[in-house]
C-alpha cells in the first residue's frame, strides 16, 4: 500500500507498527528537511501521526503549545497537530489553517481519528473489510488490501454520469467510501463514525460594508493567505493562466517574495482555448522565471496513464492541461500557488449572473413547464441547439442545476443505460437538495455558490489539481481556500461580487493597481481541451474505436446506438457534444484498466 503511493513522497517512507494498527507514510519533503520524517510521536509516545498536507499557521500554533508546556522534537507542521491534539483533542482541526488528511492513532483511548480539510484539498479513501478497517490518500493503494471488491456501485456510475465525477462519499467502488471534505472519522472498539465539523456558510443578511472597506480587507487577507503560502523551505512557485485569479496570485506572491517567483502557462494551437499571451503579460510585468507549455495534440498513449491514475471516473477534460503543467512545475520546484476558487467564491461563473432570468420560467405552473419547454425538448434531435436548455428551463431547483453543470441530464441517462440500470437514474440528485429549494433560507443565486462551494470545487476542481500535482510530486497551494477568505467572501453581498454583470468585481478591483487593462477586462475563458475541435478530426476515430468497438465495456451499461448518436451528432457540428463523449471515452478507459469481463 505505501509503496504505490511512492509518487505522493518520493523523499522518503516510513511505517508504524503495534498490536492492531499499522500506518504508512510517504514524505514529500517542505518543511523541516531533516527533521520532518513520519510517523511523528508526541512526548511519551502514547500519540502518532501520519498527515498528507501543509499547516499554515503552524508557527503560531507552535508557539502557543511551547507556551503551554509541550516539548517538540522537530520543526515540521507535522509535530503541531499532534500536540493540538493533546490540547484540544478532536477540536484541533477547528484551529488548523491549511491542506490536510491525517491519522492519529491514540494509545491510551485505541483510537484512531482521522480529519480532512475544510474544502477536501487532500483526498482520504476508506473501506471496511471483515472487522479491519483500512485507508490511503488515493483509492489505488486499496486495491492491495486482502480481497478487494471492484464490484461497481451502479448509483455512483449514475452520479459520473449526472456531474462528471462520483460525489463523496461515494466512490465508483460499491465497499469504498471517501472521507467527505471538513470531515473526521473515529474508528474505536471497531465502531466506525464520521461527522462533518465545518461547512461553508451564507449569513441570513448580507454584511453592511462600502465597497472600499470590501475591498481593503480582501485584499489584507489574501496578502495573509498568501504570505502563509509562501513558508517553505524549498522555493515556491505559481501557475498564471492569465485570467484574474492566477494574476493576482502572481503580482502579490512576487510582491512578498523574496525569491524570483517561477510561472508556469499552458497553451493550444487553438486560439479561443489559448492563453499564453496574457499570461506572459503578467509575467514580464513581474520578471518572473516564466515557462509555456504549448499543447498541440494530446498523446494517445498517455490517456490510459491518466485514466489509471485517477483511480476513478473523472469527466473534467481539465485534467490533461493540468498534467502538463503541473509535469513542467515539477521539473523545477515542489510547491506551486494556485488561483483555484476564485470563481466559486467571487462570482465567476455564469451560472450565476444568468440565474435571476432563468428563475423568471420558474413563474409559469409545474405542469405547463414540462409540457410545453419539456414535451418540446424531447421532440428535438440530439444534434440541435437549444434542447439541453429547454430542458433545464423545465425545472427548477436543483434539477435545473444538475442540468447545467453535467455532461447528461436524467432524459440522456435514461436513453444511455440499459433497462436493468434505470432504476438508479437520478438518485444523483438527491445530495444537493439540502442547497436548494423550500428547506434552503437563502436566494437561489447564494443556493447554487453553494452548492458549487460544498461538491463542484471539493469532488472535482480540487480533486484534479491534486492527482495530477502529486503524480509529479508536486505541492499546490491555494490561497483563496483560506477559510477567512471563504467566510468573507460568503458574508458580502452577491452585487460587490458581481457587479452590474461585471463577474469577480472585488478581485479585479485589487488587480486593477497591479495589472495592465487588458488583463481585468479580457473575456473568461475556461481552463479545459480543445474537445469540440479534437473530436471532429484528430480524436475521431480513436473514439470510435474505443467506444463502439465490439469488445467495448461500457456497453454491459450503455445502448452502443445511442453512443454512435452522439458522436455522429457531434461530427454533424450543429451543437458542441464532445463533453458527453470525453466522459463516455474516460469511462471506457477506465473499465479496460479495472474491470474484467
Amino acid at each position: 500500500m505505501n509503496n504505490s503511493l511512492t509518487h505522493r513522497g518520493p523523499d522518503g517512507g516510513g511505517v508504524f507498527n503495534d498490536p492492531g494498527i499499522g500506518l504508512g507514510h510517504r514524505r514529500l519533503s517542505i518543511i523541516d528537511l531533516a527533521g520532518g520524517d513520519q510517523p511523528i510521536y508526541n512526548e511519551d509516545n502514547s500519540i502518532v501521526i501520519v498527515f498528507n498536507g501543509e499547516i499554515y499557521n503552524y508557527r503560531e500554533l507552535r508557539e502557543d503549545l511551547i507556551a503551554k508546556g509541550h516539548t517538540f522534537r522537530t520543526h515540521s507542521d507535522t509535530e503541531v497537530i499532534v500536540h493540538l491534539y493533546e490540547e484540544e483533542g478532536t477540536d484541533c482541526v477547528l484551529q488548523l489553517n491549511g491542506m490536510f488528511a491525517f491519522a492519529i492513532w491514540d494509545k491510551n483511548k485505541r483510537r484512531l481519528f482521522c480529519a480532512r480539510d475544510r474544502f477536501g484539498e487532500k483526498p482520504f479513501y476508506y473501506t471496511v473489510n471483515n472487522g479491519t478497517l483500512y485507508f490511503a490518500s488515493e483509492l489505488k493503494a486499496l486495491k492491495f488490501t486482502p480481497n478487494f471488491d471492484t464490484s461497481i456501485d451502479p448509483s455512483a456510475l449514475d452520479d459520473y454520469l449526472a456531474y462528471g465525477y462520483v460525489p463523496a462519499p461515494k466512490s465508483i467502488f460499491k465497499k469504498v467510501r471517501k472521507l467527505s471534505a471538513a470531515s473526521c472519522l473515529i474508528w474505536e472498539a471497531g465502531n466506525l463514525q464520521t461527522k462533518r465539523y465545518w461547512s461553508p456558510s451564507f449569513p441570513a443578511e448580507p454584511i453592511k460594508i462600502r465597497e472600499e472597506e470590501a475591498v481593503d480587507h480582501l485584499r489584507d487577507l489574501i496578502n495573509d493567505s498568501i504570505k502563509l503560502r509562501l513558508r517553505s523551505d524549498v522555493p515556491v512557485g505559481a501557475f498564471l493562466s492569465g485570467g484574474i485569479d492566477s494574476s493576482l496570485m502572481v503580482a502579490l506572491a512576487a510582491q512578498q517574495s523574496e525569491q524570483t517567483i517561477s510561472t508556469f502557462s499552458v497553451g493550444f494551437s487553438e486560439r479561443d482555448f489559448d492563453e499564453l499571451g496574457s499570461a506572459k503579460v503578467i509575467a514580464d510585468r513581474y520578471s518572473t522565471n516564466h515557462h509555456e507549455i504549448m499543447v498541440d495534440s494530446l498523446d494517445l498513449s498517455l490517456f490510459p496513464k491518466i485514466v489509471a491514475h485517477f483511480d476513478e471516473p473523472f469527466g473534467d477534460a481539465s485534467a490533461i492541461p493540468t498534467y502538463y503543467v503541473t509535469q513542467a512545475a515539477a521539473e523545477h520546484i515542489k510547491v506551486c500557488i494556485s488561483g483555484d476558487a476564485g470563481d466559486e467564491f467571487f462570482s465567476g461563473y455564469t451560472r450565476y449572473r444568468y440565474e435571476p432570468l432563468e428563475q423568471q420560467f420558474d413563474l409559469l405552473p409545474e405542469g405547463l413547464r414540462k409540457v410545453a419547454l419539456g414535451g418540446v425538448a424531447e421532440l428535438m434531435p440530439d444534434h440541435i441547439k437549444g434542447k439541453g436548455r429547454l430542458r433545464r428551463f423545465s425545472v427548477s431547483g436543483h434539477q435545473r442545476y444538475q442540468r447545467m453543470i453535467g455532461p447528461f441530464d436524467p432524459a440522456e441517462r435514461a436513453e444511455l443505460f440499459r433497462p436493468e440500470y434505470q432504476e438508479h437514474i437520478d438518485s444523483s440528485a438527491s445530495f444537493l437538495q439540502p442547497y436548494f429549494g423550500s428547506n434552503s433560507k437563502l436566494d437561489p443565486i447564494s443556493q447554487r455558490m453553494l452548492a458549487d462551494q460544498m461538491t463542484y470545487l471539493s469532488d472535482d476542481i480540487l480533486v484534479k489539481v491534486d492527482r495530477d500535482s502529486m503524480w509529479h510530486s508536486l505541492e499546490v497551494r491555494v490561497p483563496l481556500l483560506d477559510h477567512r477568505i471563504t467566510d468573507f467572501a460568503n458574508s458580502l453581498p452577491f452585487t460587490l461580487k458581481n457587479k452590474n454583470g461585471n463577474q469577480k468585481f472585488l478581485l479585479k478591483q485589487i488587480l486593477k493597481d497591479l495589472a495592465p487593462d487588458e488583463i481585468i477586462t479580457r473575456e473568461k475563458k475556461g481552463f479545459g481541451l480543445p474537445l469540440v475541435h479534437w473530436f471532429r478530426e484528430r480524436f475521431s476515430t480513436f473514439s470510435e474505436e474505443l467506444m463502439l468497438s465490439s469488445d467495448s465495456f461500457t456497453h454491459q451499461f450503455f445502448e452502443p446506438k445511442k453512443i454512435k448518436s452522439l458522436i455522429d451528432g457531434h461530427n454533424k457540428g450543429h451543437r458542441d457534444l464532445s463533453r458527453r463523449i470525453w466522459t463516455l471515452l474516460w469511462l471506457e478507459q477506465w473499465c479496460r484498466l479495472n474491470l474484467e469481463k
